[in-house]
């Protein structure tokens, strides 16, 4: 029989490499994202997937339930990847730094994905692994979560939250039959940065993972129940290793350098070095 997958924030990016890794080991799938989900469900299905697609926007409580209501229907469920979330950059309080403060409502919205939908589903559908005891969970978190993250504050501070989550919620189900896998990525060449307003950072426009294989890697850990995997470049892993001797005031001066508006070399809205960063 084939085995069931749910993974969210799938139509593109991290999620839809993830969603192809269990397409091509014999996994039928259930994804969902808050746009067109089509062309993945094409790909996916030329793999030999039968998948379903939900859209939903997990900002709104009510399409959660609505989603956990599709998951119910499509059957008992092996594996999840709790992998949608948004970012948003620059100052958060207006007039603090360079740049244009995100607004609250975009802040709130960030909270609204990487937290607590986070929280609302797992709280949905552990329990039902739990109840057939097996099942292998995914939680997309950040190598941003070792770290203050200056210019990105909340979007950082997400990524801790979903990476302490991960990390506690392992050890309370260890005789479960269910794993818990945090996935710590660095920058990836997806449509991140665009959307968070970070093309012009240092962080945006270098160098970046293929998610692809950051996929390859999650899926490898997740199968083998690993507790975390630093995927990406051998940077990443120096970089979260380093990290855990450094305080957290020279982490954040750090990261400021690179998420710093206008930081990009070439910018035309100025270079940290010269200001002081």
């Amino acid at each position: 029989m084939r085995r069931l997958a749910v993974v969210t924030g799938a139509s593109t990016g991290i999620g839809y490499h993830l969603a192809r890794q269990f397409a091509l080991h014999q996994f039928d799938l259930l994804i969902t994202a808050n746009e067109d989900l089509g062309p993945a469900q094409a790909d996916l299905e030329a793999l030999g997937a039968r998948v379903t697609t939900v859209r939903a926007d997990l900002r709104q409580y009510r399409e959660i339930e609505d989603l956990y209501g599709e998951i119910r229907k499509a059957g008992p469920i092996d594996a999840l990847a709790l992998n949608a979330g948004i970012g948003a950059s620059g100052p958060f309080a207006e007039g603090a730094g360079p740049g244009t403060a995100p607004s609250l409502t975009d802040e709130l919205d960030l909270v609204a994905v990487n937290v607590t939908s986070l929280v609302h589903l797992a709280r949905r559908v552990l329990p039902d692994l739990v109840g057939q005891g097996a099942g292998k969970v995914l939680i997309t978190s950040s190598i941003a979560a070792t770290q203050p993250g200056p210019y990105e504050a909340a979007y950082a501070a997400s990524k801790a939250f979903g990476y302490s989550f991960a990390e506690g919620l392992r050890t309370e189900l260890e005789d479960s039959g269910v794993t818990v896998t945090a996935l710590l990525p660095g920058p990836v060449a997806t449509s991140f940065f665009d959307r968070a307003d970070m093309r012009d950072t240092r962080l945006g426009a270098g160098p970046k993972d293929d998610p692809e294989e950051i996929a390859r890697q999650a899926y490898e850990a997740l199968m083998a129940g690993k507790d975390h995997v630093v995927a990406g470049s051998v940077v990443n892993q120096v970089l979260v290793t380093t990290e855990r001797f450094l305080p957290e005031r020279v982490k954040a001066a750090a990261h400021q350098i690179l998420s710093r508006p206008g930081s990009a070399p070439g910018s035309a809205a100025g270079h940290p070095e010269k200001e002081g960063s």
